[in-house]
């Protein structure tokens, strides 16, 4: 239910621009498309399985069938697990779209049975870390032609009780940023939601915490339509437009955690993204 849930009450319209939202055939990346179509964007649902993205293109379309003014829906192929789809995503993207405004890197796995990829890599990583970075550093060059434009994270809470152990990236030991003229980036806590990004905690989670987890969401969960609104803040208010670089929960900024601040960290951990996407270390995606 979500008792206490802020709201994005911007009214700005997308008329002319382009959206891409990854993982948006459901959960609040479907809220996400939806309230971007409805403000007359041409909204591109990169997501792993196409069926399930028609799927969502048909829905949606139905929802504002009585709407005017409305944009455009496609749905993409996006596997963000796979740096060959994320690069074949980006070449079509980069061929087929004259811009790119809005870039909502949303989608993202949680809790899953631990898995390695095709490229080697831990999936939870891979998916909501490494194939992110790599289609933000392939598509920059169309978003910095597009300004005013926002690249907008969505990031957790959790980051709270994180650190980074560079000795262990790939999660095989232990338990399983420049500033571009006229490109905002954004990250933010969405808050807790009762999604399809929960789907593995009945296999992981013990019963008593299994218990917590479904009685407190009736009354701490938020909706899927609460959930997306710090995103679709983050994406469209005017409020957050001269604003970059900051963490945001309930729709307003808010200081993330002191590792989250480490420099050295955010260096190190760019370089070593670097590496393991197979970019260069002086990679620069303008040239």
């Amino acid at each position: 239910m979500g008792i206490f849930s802020a709201r994005c009450t911007s009214l700005a319209r997308l008329d002319g621009k382009t959206a891409v939202v990854t993982g948006s055939n459901t959960g609040i990346g479907k809220v996400t498309a939806q309230d971007f179509f409805q403000r007359g964007a041409r909204v591109i649902m990169a997501c792993r399985n196409l069926e399930k993205a028609n799927e969502a293109v048909k829905d949606i379309k139905e929802n504002c069938s009585t709407q005017e003014n409305v944009g455009e829906l496609i749905a993409t192929e996006l596997d963000l697990s796979s740096l060959k789809s994320v690069r074949n995503c980006a070449k079509h993207l980069l061929d087929t779209e004259k811009r790119i405004d809005l870039l909502i890197n949303n989608a993202g796995v949680m809790m899953c049975p631990k898995t390695i990829t095709e490229d080697g890599y831990e999936m939870q990583f891979a998916t909501n870390h490494l194939g992110h970075f790599l289609l933000t550093l392939l598509l920059l060059p169309k978003i910095s032609q597009s300004t005013p434009a926002r690249i907008v994270n969505v990031s957790s809470i959790a980051h709270e009780r994180g650190k980074i152990d560079f000795t262990d990236i790939n999660c095989e030991k232990g338990k399983y940023k420049h500033n571009i003229q006229g490109v905002n980036v954004y990250s933010l806590h969405p808050g807790v939601i009762r999604t399809e990004l929960g789907r593995h905690l009945n296999a992981t989670l013990m019963w008593g915490a299994k218990l917590l987890w479904n009685v407190a969401g009736w009354f701490l969960f938020k909706t899927i339509h609460q959930g997306a609104q710090t995103t679709i803040y983050c994406a469209v208010d005017e409020k957050c437009a001269n604003e970059t670089g900051l963490y945001y929960s309930e729709c307003a900024a808010k200081e993330p955690s002191k590792d989250a601040q480490n420099m050295e960290d955010a260096k190190k951990l760019w370089n070593v993204s670097l590496d393991l996407v197979g970019l260069p270390q002086d990679y620069n995606p303008f040239s």
